[in-house]
């Protein structure tokens, strides 16, 4: 697949959110870049899926005659070729989900906690705590991330 045309796929909804929120309140906005984010990652993983199964192809163990082989062959537990390319999108879509995530988390319980923290300053700990969980998700697929490229 080209990779303009991937890039152009993949920024369509984005764009179509910015000229949609044009003009708009602030609300609506965020609401609408959050849509079109979404957007944006349900279409990667639909090329994701498209280009897993495509990929592949003929498998590196079966002989390339018609001869049957003399020797065995021993099966591994991978018996399908793994495509890196596929792993590398796929670990990034698993970041920037999980930051995407993470950063809409944050900046609501971190506006909450700071709104807490005004009025009661002895509630500073909890607060943070409830931010740190949120930020938890990014690392969360971080690890997933690191699992998938662990594979290629």
């Amino acid at each position: 697949m080209n990779v303009w045309l991937l890039v152009l796929v993949l920024l369509a909804p984005l764009g179509v959110g910015f000229a949609i929120a044009r003009g708009r309140p602030a609300v609506t906005v965020v609401r609408l870049l959050i849509g079109s984010v979404a957007a944006t990652f349900l279409v990667a993983l639909v090329v994701l899926a498209v280009a897993v199964s495509t990929a592949g192809g003929a498998r590196a163990d079966a002989p390339s005659t018609g001869e049957p082989q003399s020797v065995p062959i021993v099966q591994t537990a991978a018996t399908t070729p793994v495509d890196s390319g596929s792993a590398f999108i796929g670990a990034a879509i698993a970041v920037a989900a999980s930051a995407l995530g993470a950063g809409i988390a944050i900046a609501y319980a971190g506006s909450a906690a700071l709104a807490a923290v005004s009025e009661r300053p002895e509630l500073f700990g909890r607060a943070m705590v409830v931010v740190g969980l949120a930020e938890g998700v990014a690392i969360y697929g971080l690890i997933v991330a690191v699992l998938i490229l662990g594979k290629v």
